[in-house]
């Protein structure tokens, strides 16, 4: 008897160990769970046709010991065989995790990365002012970029886009500054997101052009490129007061006496405003806002629309026109140029021709045999020949 105790105490301990790693205890959680999944990512689109994801233990375990788990809309959980193929039209959050019993480990599980998208219904913008019932240049408006019925939210990218006809213009160049706010929901069902941006009207955003654009960035097992989705156009428009075209308008205009200068009043404005002149001189009133005046006096510009009247002054003072005096003073000046180059030529065109001679029918008279010379010369005899 004694010789047999000892390797019966020795089996005890192996048995307890197998029979640990059997029941899954703390030494099993250190082994990985031998299951495969294929595929092993699941990205669906809603009302999609159907796709089967197949679960496998790499042991050689038997089917009856491998199973899904798929959780219900009631919360409680359903167990299928070792192939599942989700309904693409209510299986928002299934979860789905394959079980298997495997010797050596005990039961252990995996879980299948599965979404199921869908695309948003419609996206939109509006805009909406604070405290105000119009939309006055320095209130304040509150845009919204709502997108409808979208899943899932949270993998969701929301962009701003600003436009004035084909040219993107960037925020900060016409003064917006403010960041947009978006809140998306953890829910993986669809859900209405909503992201708005604060911003205070002037008139440089008058007819801009604002679009928001969504895009659902699901990876790269998702679709590629990621959809995208872009709102119809909302056209900002703000109301300010009139501003008159000084640049056209100057305060002071002189004008010629005998003359007649053209005033222009111009004003830009929303609502559009309308233009007229106040003047006590004689002036004459065309279309467009022009003023011809040729008299002295005041003259105001005045542009007038709802949010306010503005007025401009000018001045038209009559000035001589030189311009006879100074036409005759050029004429003056190049008869005296004239004669002073006649005179000087005059007297080089005699200095020239005194050493010319004609030789036109010549006298001939008996010489004494002597040259005659300029004083210059020297007399010298001259013998005659024979």
């Amino acid at each position: 008897m004694e010789n047999f105790s000892c390797p019966r105490l020795l089996l005890v301990p192996l048995i307890l160990q197998l029979l640990a790693l059997s029941n899954g205890t703390s030494s099993s959680a250190k082994q990985e769970c031998p299951i495969e999944i294929q595929p092993e990512t699941m990205v669906l689109q809603y009302q999609s046709s159907g796709q089967s994801a197949v679960c496998k233990a790499k042991n050689n375990v038997s089917d009856n010991n491998v199973y899904w788990l798929i959780r219900q809309k009631n919360g409680t959980n359903k167990k299928e065989n070792i192939s599942w193929t989700p309904n693409t039209h209510e299986d928002w959050d299934p979860s789905p995790v394959c079980h298997a019993q495997v010797w050596g480990i005990g039961w252990c599980n995996k879980t299948l990365h599965y979404i199921l998208y869908k695309l948003p219904e419609n996206i939109s913008v509006n805009g909406t002012v604070n405290n105000s019932a119009s939309r006055e240049e320095g209130s304040n408006m509150t845009l919204e970029c709502e997108i409808v019925d979208v899943a899932p939210a949270k993998h969701l990218r929301v962009r701003w886009l600003w436009q004035r006809g084909n040219e993107t213009i960037e925020p900060d160049s016409v003064g917006i500054i403010n960041k947009s706010e978006c809140s998306f929901p953890e829910d993986k069902s669809p859900v209405t997101v909503v992201c708005t941006r604060n911003i205070t009207l002037n008139r440089t955003l008058h007819g801009l052009q604002v679009k928001c654009e969504a895009e659902l960035n699901l990876g790269p097992e998702g679709p590629q490129p990621p959809p995208l989705m872009t709102s119809d156009p909302f056209t900002l428009s703000v109301h300010y007061k009139p501003r008159i075209n000084t640049t056209k308008l100057p305060e002071l205009v002189p004008v010629i006496s005998g003359y007649k200068e053209e005033l222009v009043c111009e004003a830009d404005g929303n609502p559009a405003p309308t233009v007229a002149w106040n003047y006590t001189a004689t002036a004459f009133l065309g279309p467009n806002g022009m003023l011809t005046v040729n008299e002295e006096g005041t003259y105001i510009c005045i542009a007038n629309n709802s949010l306010a009247i503005v007025k401009h002054e000018i001045k038209v003072i009559l000035t001589e026109d030189y311009l006879p005096l100074l036409a005759g003073f050029v004429a003056l000046t190049v008869v005296a140029i004239s004669i002073i180059f006649i005179f000087i030529y005059s007297i080089y065109y005699k200095n020239t021709k005194m050493r010319r001679y004609n030789l036109k029918n010549p006298k001939l008279s008996i010489h004494n045999g002597n040259v005659a010379h300029n004083g210059w010369d020297i007399q010298l005899p001259v013998t005659k020949l024979s």
